[in-house]
Protein backbone atom coordinates (compact mmCIF):
# COMPACT_ATOMS: atom_id res chain seq x y z
CA UNK A 1 0.00 0.00 0.00
CA UNK A 2 1.11 3.65 -0.94
CA UNK A 3 2.57 4.92 2.20
CA UNK A 4 3.35 8.60 3.17
CA UNK A 5 6.28 9.29 0.24
CA UNK A 6 4.35 7.71 -1.98
CA UNK A 7 1.26 9.59 -1.12
CA UNK A 8 3.11 12.70 -0.97
CA UNK A 9 4.71 12.01 -4.59
CA UNK A 10 1.23 11.95 -5.88
CA UNK A 11 -0.08 14.97 -4.35
CA UNK A 12 2.95 17.04 -5.70
CA UNK A 13 2.48 15.48 -9.12
CA UNK A 14 -0.88 16.23 -9.60
CA UNK A 15 -0.60 19.95 -8.82
CA UNK A 16 0.20 21.53 -11.70
CA UNK A 17 -2.21 19.73 -13.94
CA UNK A 18 -5.01 19.80 -11.64
CA UNK A 19 -4.67 23.24 -9.29
CA UNK A 20 -7.31 25.84 -10.64
CA UNK A 21 -9.09 23.34 -12.85
CA UNK A 22 -12.80 22.61 -12.71
CA UNK A 23 -14.65 19.17 -12.95
CA UNK A 24 -17.26 19.66 -15.62
CA UNK A 25 -18.28 15.94 -15.57
CA UNK A 26 -17.24 12.44 -13.52
CA UNK A 27 -17.59 9.02 -14.65
CA UNK A 28 -17.68 6.25 -12.24
CA UNK A 29 -18.48 2.22 -13.03
CA UNK A 30 -17.20 0.82 -9.80
CA UNK A 31 -19.74 2.30 -7.26
CA UNK A 32 -18.05 0.17 -4.30
CA UNK A 33 -15.11 2.61 -4.24
CA UNK A 34 -17.41 5.69 -3.85
CA UNK A 35 -17.81 5.78 0.18
CA UNK A 36 -19.64 8.62 -0.09
CA UNK A 37 -21.97 10.25 -0.89
CA UNK A 38 -24.32 7.76 -3.55
CA UNK A 39 -23.46 7.71 -7.01
CA UNK A 40 -26.48 10.20 -8.47
CA UNK A 41 -25.29 12.81 -5.61
CA UNK A 42 -21.41 12.51 -6.75
CA UNK A 43 -22.27 13.08 -10.02
CA UNK A 44 -24.90 15.89 -9.32
CA UNK A 45 -22.31 17.60 -6.93
CA UNK A 46 -18.84 17.55 -8.12
CA UNK A 47 -19.64 19.22 -11.96
CA UNK A 48 -18.59 23.28 -11.12
CA UNK A 49 -16.34 22.61 -8.55
CA UNK A 50 -12.90 24.30 -8.85
CA UNK A 51 -9.81 22.55 -7.68
CA UNK A 52 -8.47 25.52 -5.07
CA UNK A 53 -5.34 22.62 -3.86
CA UNK A 54 -4.25 19.45 -3.07
CA UNK A 55 -2.83 18.54 -0.13
CA UNK A 56 -2.14 14.98 2.08
CA UNK A 57 -2.80 13.93 5.43
CA UNK A 58 -1.49 10.57 6.54
CA UNK A 59 -2.37 8.52 3.52
CA UNK A 60 -5.40 10.56 2.47
CA UNK A 61 -5.35 12.61 -0.99
CA UNK A 62 -7.55 15.66 -0.59
CA UNK A 63 -8.60 17.81 -3.09
CA UNK A 64 -9.70 21.32 -1.72
CA UNK A 65 -13.00 22.01 -3.95
CA UNK A 66 -14.77 25.51 -4.00
CA UNK A 67 -17.97 23.87 -2.24
CA UNK A 68 -16.25 20.72 -0.38
CA UNK A 69 -12.80 18.46 -0.43
CA UNK A 70 -12.64 15.13 -2.45
CA UNK A 71 -10.82 12.51 -0.39
CA UNK A 72 -8.89 9.72 -2.43
CA UNK A 73 -7.76 7.07 -0.61
CA UNK A 74 -5.23 5.04 -2.92
CA UNK A 75 -5.41 1.57 -0.61
CA UNK A 76 -3.15 -1.30 -2.45
CA UNK A 77 -3.23 -0.93 -5.94
CA UNK A 78 -4.75 2.74 -6.96
CA UNK A 79 -3.40 5.07 -9.49
CA UNK A 80 -3.95 8.52 -10.42
CA UNK A 81 -2.78 10.48 -13.34
CA UNK A 82 -4.30 13.12 -15.91
CA UNK A 83 -4.06 13.05 -19.73
CA UNK A 84 -5.97 14.13 -22.48
CA UNK A 85 -9.14 13.14 -23.11
CA UNK A 86 -7.99 10.75 -26.24
CA UNK A 87 -5.08 9.68 -24.74
CA UNK A 88 -4.54 5.21 -24.20
CA UNK A 89 -2.84 4.76 -20.85
CA UNK A 90 -1.73 1.18 -20.20
CA UNK A 91 -3.15 1.78 -16.66
CA UNK A 92 -6.74 2.63 -18.33
CA UNK A 93 -7.58 -1.08 -18.02
CA UNK A 94 -8.02 -1.13 -14.48
CA UNK A 95 -9.92 2.61 -14.88
CA UNK A 96 -12.92 3.14 -12.53
CA UNK A 97 -12.99 6.79 -12.55
CA UNK A 98 -13.05 9.12 -14.83
CA UNK A 99 -13.09 12.76 -13.66
CA UNK A 100 -13.55 15.44 -16.32
CA UNK A 101 -11.87 18.74 -16.35
CA UNK A 102 -12.45 21.74 -18.12
CA UNK A 103 -9.19 21.88 -20.57
CA UNK A 104 -9.66 18.87 -22.46
CA UNK A 105 -7.89 16.47 -19.55
CA UNK A 106 -8.98 13.76 -17.28
CA UNK A 107 -8.07 12.59 -13.86
CA UNK A 108 -8.03 9.06 -13.89
CA UNK A 109 -8.29 6.76 -11.30
CA UNK A 110 -6.73 3.32 -11.85
CA UNK A 111 -7.60 0.51 -9.44
CA UNK A 112 -7.35 -3.43 -10.09
CA UNK A 113 -8.04 -4.36 -6.83
CA UNK A 114 -11.06 -2.32 -6.60
CA UNK A 115 -10.07 -1.57 -2.86
CA UNK A 116 -9.53 2.54 -2.94
CA UNK A 117 -11.91 4.73 -1.82
CA UNK A 118 -13.20 8.25 -2.93
CA UNK A 119 -15.27 10.41 -0.30
CA UNK A 120 -16.85 13.68 -1.78
CA UNK A 121 -17.88 15.87 1.47
CA UNK A 122 -17.82 19.23 3.27
CA UNK A 123 -16.76 17.95 6.36
CA UNK A 124 -13.58 16.11 5.62
CA UNK A 125 -13.01 15.52 9.33
CA UNK A 126 -15.81 12.53 10.02
CA UNK A 127 -12.98 10.60 7.96
CA UNK A 128 -9.28 12.14 8.94
CA UNK A 129 -10.03 13.71 11.69
CA UNK A 130 -8.81 10.73 13.95
CA UNK A 131 -5.49 10.54 12.58
CA UNK A 132 -2.32 10.98 14.84
CA UNK A 133 0.20 13.45 14.43
CA UNK A 134 2.05 14.13 11.00
CA UNK A 135 5.50 13.22 11.38
CA UNK A 136 7.09 15.44 9.29
CA UNK A 137 5.20 18.60 10.98
CA UNK A 138 7.58 21.50 12.49
CA UNK A 139 4.74 20.47 15.69
CA UNK A 140 5.93 16.86 15.89
CA UNK A 141 8.90 17.49 18.01
CA UNK A 142 10.84 14.92 19.86
CA UNK A 143 9.06 16.13 22.86
CA UNK A 144 5.55 15.90 21.39
CA UNK A 145 7.25 11.95 20.56
CA UNK A 146 8.36 10.79 23.67
CA UNK A 147 4.72 12.04 25.57
CA UNK A 148 2.90 10.28 22.67
CA UNK A 149 5.11 6.96 23.10
CA UNK A 150 5.04 7.61 26.73
CA UNK A 151 1.32 6.43 26.96
CA UNK A 152 1.98 2.77 24.93
CA UNK A 153 2.83 -0.37 25.97
CA UNK A 154 2.20 -2.27 22.98
CA UNK A 155 5.11 -3.82 20.45
CA UNK A 156 6.67 -1.39 18.18
CA UNK A 157 6.10 -2.57 14.75
CA UNK A 158 2.54 -2.82 15.13
CA UNK A 159 2.41 0.35 16.97
CA UNK A 160 4.09 1.95 14.04
CA UNK A 161 1.13 0.90 11.63
CA UNK A 162 -1.39 2.11 13.84
CA UNK A 163 -2.74 5.60 12.25
CA UNK A 164 -3.90 6.69 15.10
CA UNK A 165 -0.73 7.03 16.70
CA UNK A 166 1.08 8.18 13.62
CA UNK A 167 -0.21 9.21 10.20
CA UNK A 168 0.98 8.20 6.99
CA UNK A 169 3.78 4.96 8.48
CA UNK A 170 3.42 2.01 6.53
CA UNK A 171 5.29 -1.73 6.67
CA UNK A 172 7.99 -0.08 4.41
CA UNK A 173 9.00 2.69 6.47
CA UNK A 174 7.99 0.83 9.84
CA UNK A 175 10.96 -1.47 9.20
CA UNK A 176 13.13 1.07 7.75
CA UNK A 177 13.00 3.44 10.81
CA UNK A 178 12.89 0.62 13.26
CA UNK A 179 16.62 -1.19 11.65
CA UNK A 180 18.01 2.78 11.62
CA UNK A 181 17.14 3.14 15.27
CA UNK A 182 18.64 -0.56 16.08
CA UNK A 183 15.18 -1.24 17.70
CA UNK A 184 14.12 -5.12 17.48
CA UNK A 185 10.51 -5.18 15.88
CA UNK A 186 9.09 -7.08 18.97
CA UNK A 187 10.47 -4.64 21.53
CA UNK A 188 7.49 -2.57 23.76
CA UNK A 189 6.93 0.65 23.72
CA UNK A 190 7.28 0.96 27.25
CA UNK A 191 10.50 -0.85 27.25
CA UNK A 192 12.61 2.31 25.40
CA UNK A 193 15.12 4.63 27.19
CA UNK A 194 14.93 8.40 26.18
CA UNK A 195 18.08 7.46 24.08
CA UNK A 196 16.02 5.14 22.24
CA UNK A 197 13.01 6.97 21.90
CA UNK A 198 15.24 9.99 20.35
CA UNK A 199 16.67 7.59 18.00
CA UNK A 200 13.45 6.65 17.15
CA UNK A 201 12.03 9.71 16.29
CA UNK A 202 14.99 10.75 14.18
CA UNK A 203 15.12 7.47 12.13
CA UNK A 204 11.03 7.85 11.32
CA UNK A 205 11.55 11.36 9.89
CA UNK A 206 15.12 10.34 8.50
CA UNK A 207 13.51 7.51 6.39
CA UNK A 208 10.36 9.52 5.47
CA UNK A 209 12.41 12.20 3.99
CA UNK A 210 14.45 10.44 2.15
CA UNK A 211 11.01 7.99 0.39
CA UNK A 212 10.23 11.45 -0.40
CA UNK A 213 13.54 12.51 -1.96
CA UNK A 214 13.43 9.22 -3.94
CA UNK A 215 9.11 9.55 -5.03
CA UNK A 216 8.92 6.74 -3.26
CA UNK A 217 8.93 2.78 -3.49
CA UNK A 218 7.62 1.52 -6.69
CA UNK A 219 7.42 -2.22 -5.44
CA UNK A 220 4.16 -3.64 -7.19
CA UNK A 221 1.82 -1.13 -7.99
CA UNK A 222 2.75 2.44 -7.34
CA UNK A 223 3.67 4.84 -10.18
CA UNK A 224 3.84 8.20 -9.82
CA UNK A 225 1.10 10.57 -11.84
CA UNK A 226 3.74 10.72 -14.68
CA UNK A 227 3.67 7.07 -15.04
CA UNK A 228 7.26 6.60 -14.22
CA UNK A 229 8.70 4.65 -10.71
CA UNK A 230 10.15 5.47 -7.78
CA UNK A 231 13.24 4.93 -6.66
CA UNK A 232 13.20 4.26 -3.20
CA UNK A 233 13.25 0.95 -3.31
CA UNK A 234 16.80 1.10 -4.14
CA UNK A 235 17.96 2.54 -1.30
CA UNK A 236 15.83 -0.18 1.52
CA UNK A 237 18.39 -1.42 4.48
CA UNK A 238 16.33 -4.09 5.23
CA UNK A 239 12.49 -4.74 3.71
CA UNK A 240 12.48 -6.77 1.48
CA UNK A 241 15.91 -7.78 1.60
CA UNK A 242 15.74 -11.02 3.31
CA UNK A 243 18.87 -12.88 3.61
CA UNK A 244 20.61 -10.11 2.14
CA UNK A 245 23.50 -8.55 3.77
CA UNK A 246 22.66 -5.87 6.43
CA UNK A 247 23.99 -2.59 5.44
CA UNK A 248 25.69 -1.39 7.93
CA UNK A 249 27.11 -5.06 9.94
CA UNK A 250 26.48 -7.56 6.83
CA UNK A 251 24.42 -10.38 9.46
CA UNK A 252 22.14 -11.58 6.60
CA UNK A 253 18.41 -9.56 7.14
CA UNK A 254 15.95 -12.22 8.67
CA UNK A 255 11.89 -12.15 8.28
CA UNK A 256 9.40 -12.63 10.64
CA UNK A 257 5.49 -11.93 11.04
CA UNK A 258 4.58 -9.46 13.17
CA UNK A 259 0.97 -8.22 13.90
CA UNK A 260 0.33 -10.23 10.41
CA UNK A 261 2.83 -8.16 8.92
CA UNK A 262 5.61 -9.64 6.76
CA UNK A 263 8.70 -7.68 9.23
CA UNK A 264 12.43 -7.31 8.08
CA UNK A 265 15.12 -6.62 10.73
CA UNK A 266 18.83 -7.05 11.34
CA UNK A 267 18.97 -9.81 14.50
CA UNK A 268 22.80 -8.08 15.31
CA UNK A 269 21.94 -4.83 14.81
CA UNK A 270 18.44 -5.12 16.29
CA UNK A 271 18.68 -7.40 19.23
CA UNK A 272 15.80 -8.28 21.17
Amino acid sequence: MPELPEVETVVRGLRGPLKGRTFIDVWLDWPGSLAFPTPNEFRTQLPGQTVLGIRRRGKYILCDLTDSVLIIHLKMTGRLYVVPDTARHEADRWVHFRFQLDNGHQLRFSDPRKFGRVYLTPEPDWIIGKLGPEPLDDSFTLDAFQRQIARRKGTLKPLLLNQRFIAGIGNIYADEALHRAGLHPLRTADSLTEDEQARLYESIRAVLRQGIQYEGASINWYRKPDGSKGESQEHFRVYGRTDAPCPVCGTPVRRIVVGGRGTHFCPTCQTR
